[in-house]
């Protein structure tokens, strides 16, 4: 019998329709010799599977099954590929733990923490990772240009604490432009971090653990002539992404290590992405944790497990698997 699996995509921020693109890669990356696929979608209380005749059926959410042909169908295992609440904060993992269903990405307080990104910045500063200065308001809080200026000087960079694909990120650089972007990454989120800005390389590292190997892959140098690593770089081609990053072996070996250490000190699962930025002197500095990275034909994670070498049907199979040992 094989397996049956939920790649689970949609979410309820903006990056609903990145998602729906990283299932589509998801589902072709898996092996379908071994496993029976369903997307399913999620959008607020609209949880639906995607059946094979082009038809949607509603996902019965005591059970986390569905209904075909008169047949009622389990599923056995859970991809979540949802960027963004409620598959990148926790909430699902908690659901499907109540229920016992494995699934593909860290637990609750892993996805939690890198969910919020200066609690996972500030969490990680006290094992000795470096991070830019920031600070973070709350929806109702608020703070004058000069206090900004004065405390992370500019440029520097304004954005939602949570969420992804530089939704709400504003690259600041006068006073003028501070206020606006304060309420630009509050229509995002109700935490904005702002923060200070790196001069630097931008670079990211994916790794996936089982229990019989830690897998950390090529790092990849992100190079855009945009002002950062924007909506548009990142999806609509505005960037140039070189696997392997064009930096020492040295370094390239202390950002894996990095990686590998961040992964355990969260107490990680499946693949994560996590982002640097190298500043002068080989400084590396941690922007932010990712753990349901893209998963598109094009994203970095897929460009990394082929510059590995590696079968990414094989790497699926290995995150699927992990969870049945």
């Amino acid at each position: 019998m094989k397996r049956i699996i939920a790649i689970i995509a949609g979410g309820d921020t903006s990056e609903f329709q990145v998602s729906l693109r990283s299932a589509q890669g998801v589902y072709s990356f898996i092996d379908k010799e071994k496993y029976d696929l369903y997307v399913v979608e999620m959008e607020g209380l609209r949880w639906e599977v995607n059946l094979p005749d082009g038809t949607k059926a509603p996902i019965d959410r005591n059970d986390f099954s569905f209904i075909v042909q008169e047949r009622k169908v389990i599923f056995d295992f859970a991809y979540i590929t949802i960027h963004g609440t409620p598959g990148e904060d926790g909430r699902l993992q908690g659901y499907f733990d109540l229920l016992r269903i494995p699934y593909s990405c860290c637990g609750v307080l892993a996805a939690a923490i890198t969910y919020d990104k200066f609690a996972c910045n500030q969490y990680l500063k006290s094992f000795g990772v470096r991070i830019a200065e920031s600070l973070m308001l709350r929806s109702g809080q608020t703070i004058s240009n000069e206090e900004v200026v004065d405390k992370i000087g500019l440029p520097c960079f304004i954005k939602p604490s949570l969420g992804g694909s530089s939704f709400g990120v504003t690259k600041v650089k006068t006073k003028e432009q501070i206020q606006p972007a304060i309420v630009k990454a509050f229509e995002e989120a109700k935490e904005i971090v702002i923060e200070a800005f790196m001069e630097g390389t931008e670079v990211t590292c994916g790794c996936y653990k089982t229990k019989e190997k830690s897998v950390v892959f090529p790092i990849t140098e992100v190079v855009t002539i945009n002002e950062f690593f924007d909506y548009d770089a990142k999806y609509n081609g505005q960037v140039e992404e070189i696997t392997p990053a064009r930096i020492s072996d040295d370094l390239t070996r202390r950002i894996q290590a990095l990686t590998s250490a961040i992964y355990d000190i969260l107490g990680c699962s499946g693949i994560v992405r996590i982002d640097y930025i190298i500043t002068a002197g080989d400084k590396v500095n941690l922007l932010e944790v990712n753990t349901t990275p893209g998963m598109t034909a094009t994203s970095f994670i897929p460009q990394q497990i082929a510059g590995a070498g590696l079968d990414i049907k094989d790497v699926m199979t290995d995150i699927i698997e992990n969870k049945f040992h």
